[in-house]
Order: C-alpha cells, then structure tokens, then sequence
C-alpha cells in the first residue's frame, strides 16, 4: 500500500488532487481511498488531504501518519508546517518550488528524497491561474507512477470536461519539468 500526505492551503485543490489519484486507481482495478482533515478553516488555511492506493482491501480509515509520498502544493507551506513529519525512511517529499536542492535543505531542513518542479510558474502559464493541484499530479506521476497517466487523464476529462485539455498540459508540462534529487 502507498500512503499519500497532501499538504496545501484552503481552496488550492488539494483534495480535488486526492480524489483524482483514488478514481484513477480505482479504474485501473486497485483499492483506493481519498479524504481530506481539515476544521473550521477558511480559504487559505493550511489543509491536508489523504491518499492510499493498494492493490488489495483498504482496511485502515484514520489520517496518514506515516507516508511514502508528501506532496505540497503551496511553495510557503514548508516554512509553516513541518512538511516532512512521519516520512518513512525512503520516502519523497514533491514539492512546488522554485529553489534550489541546497536551499530547500538548508531552509526547511528535509533530508528524504525531493522531486522539485516549479509548479505555480507552470499552472499561471498553462491554467492562466497559480492553481497547482493538477499541475502537481504530474510531479507527483513522475516521483511515484502511482497510478498510470493515461487513467489520471480519463479522471481529469470526467471532473474537468472541457477545462481537462488545460489540466492536461499542465500535469504533463510539469511531469517533464519535475527534477528528482537525494
């Protein structure tokens, strides 16, 4: 099983990105579950979604607390929340970014493995929005291959219709633009 901690803020898609990972697992034949935490917070709050893909029954239905894959969607999270926290020993913090390996090390301290993509640069030029959650799904199919591209496109054109194209192009922009490092 592969357990997923998404870390954003309030309105970012954070957990529309979880329940496109689980309905493009699902339709690849695997068990998957998507959920957010998240209290009384409002637009901008810093939230988490869950993932957890299997290839057999999913019993467990509390938060992830010990990932093999963080994914943070809002480059100023790290400086906030302790992004890293519970990461099993090898596993991989993706991460919208646009500093360097050394900076991210030095700044925030996170010392698993990073996959690194500039990924609101990415979504203002291809979404015409700093909306990251689609564009991170294609860090996230670089790092990881979780699920496969072609079933998380039939997701996105199911939740998108016509905006999917867009989506698309961002996710696939930035799966080429993702540098993984450690």
């Amino acid at each position: 099983m592969k357990e997923v901690r998404i870390h954003g803020r309030g309105g970012q898609g954070g957990v529309t990105s979880a329940e496109l990972v689980a309905t493009a697992a699902i339709a690849e034949g695997k068990y998957a579950q998507a959920f957010p935490s998240f209290g009384p917070e409002r637009r901008g709050a810093p939230v988490a979604a869950f993932i957890r893909v299997s290839d057999s029954q999913i019993r467990t239905r509390e938060k992830v607390y010990h990932p093999d894959i963080v994914m943070v969607l809002d480059p100023s999270l790290p400086a906030l929340v302790n992004v890293a926290e519970g990461l099993k020993d090898d596993g991989i913090v993706i991460l919208n970014t646009d500093l360097s390996e050394d900076e991210i090390r030095d700044k925030f301290g996170i010392k698993s493995k990073l996959a690194m993509v500039d990924a609101t640069k990415i979504a203002t030029e291809e979404l015409g929005l700093p909306i990251t959650n689609t564009t991170m799904l294609g860090a996230l199919l670089k790092a990881t291959e979780i699920v496969g591209k072609d079933a998380l496109f039939e997701a996105l054109e199911k939740r998108f219709g016509r905006l999917a194209e867009k989506n698309k192009a961002a996710l696939e922009r930035a799966y080429k633009e993702t540098v993984i490092v450690g």
